[in-house]
């Protein structure tokens, strides 16, 4: 197998052909496939014919899968667990009209990256889309490891060794969910380090995002305004493309060296079923475990 790869931008993104992802791949296959992603940091695969069982055989390749978190009192959309729900539909296929829930999945319109609020941290993420709205929901991406190597000298003698604490409640008090500044800081964190070396590479990225909500060791709105200028130099136009999605389309991305969001749509009117696999940084476990189900728990008050 040789892929055909088509990059998107010189140094970030790529279109990839030529291999069909439901069959059984031997070890130089998906070697070829997990170095394409360390190269390009995104990779687009379209027209895929995944299913939601093919979907998760082929994750797997990346790593150990996370479970998406059982939620008291919310039913489950997906009959497997490794499916993480990312559209705007309900358990019964409806399009959701629930004013708390479309609020609190508008944070994932700010620059993020996955999972950076739990302590375990995401590698990568796939995304395929089962159907998409008929204007607008595109995914926006960024390159912070191009960021990073751009930033000038004193801003990298600056950031070097700093620690941020990242809180999914602070992306979401940003886009508007009620929460005052005080739940949030009530609420789980998790420290991270502000830049992260791939090891695969032995470049460095940014590690930063709207989950992160202080600088470890400076005053908040110090830090935070460090936070804010960091993602806005990651996000200039020479860093990020936009992937506009068809039905079948599957597409991966390193969370540790990029930030993503989603493109407006009409989420009271417009269908949008995405459907996401997240691979857990580092090893598999030796028993089995909940991290997300015990993030959402604690951030509620409930008990483990």
């Amino acid at each position: 197998m040789a892929l055909t790869v088509k990059p998107i931008l010189p140094r970030f993104g790529a279109e990839v052909s030529g291999v069909d992802l439901r069959a059984p791949l031997d070890a130089a296959q998906r070697q070829e496939i997990v170095d394409t992603m360390d190269r390009w940091g995104v990779c687009v695969y379209r027209d895929t014919g995944l299913n939601d069982e093919s979907h998760i055989a082929f994750s797997r390749i990346f790593g150990h899968l996370e479970s998406a978190p059982s939620i008291k009192g919310r039913q489950r959309r997906f009959t497997h667990s490794e499916l993480f729900d990312a559209g705007n539909l309900t358990p019964g296929g409806e399009i959701l009209q629930d004013e708390n829930l479309i609020l609190h999945k508008k944070g994932d319109r700010l620059w993020h990256t996955d999972s950076s609020f739990m302590e375990m941290r995401s590698s990568y993420s796939l995304l395929l889309a089962y159907e998409v709205p008929s204007k607008g929901g595109e995914t926006w991406f960024a390159d912070t490891r191009s960021a990073y190597d751009d930033l000038p000298d004193a801003m990298k003698a600056k950031i070097a060794g700093l620690e941020l604490e990242h809180s999914l409640w602070q992306s979401r008090r940003l886009a508007g969910f009620p929460l005052s500044e005080v739940e949030v800081d009530a609420r789980p964190k998790a420290r991270q380090p502000l830049v992260l070396e791939q090891k695969s590479t032995g470049r460095n990225a940014l590690y930063v995002a709207s989950h992160a909500l202080d600088v470890v060791g400076m005053p908040r709105d110090e830090g935070q305004a460090l936070i804010e200028e960091l993602i806005a130099f990651a996000t200039q136009p020479q860093y990020t493309f936009s992937v506009t999605w068809n039905p079948g389309d599957l597409v991966i991305w390193d969370n540790l060296t990029s930030m993503h969001r989603g493109g407006d749509f009409d989420v009271l009117n417009e269908r949008r079923d995405m459907r996401r696999t997240t691979v857990r940084e580092g090893a598999a476990p030796d028993h089995a475990d909940d991290p997300f189900g015990e993030y959402f728990r604690s951030s509620m008050g409930q008990p483990g």
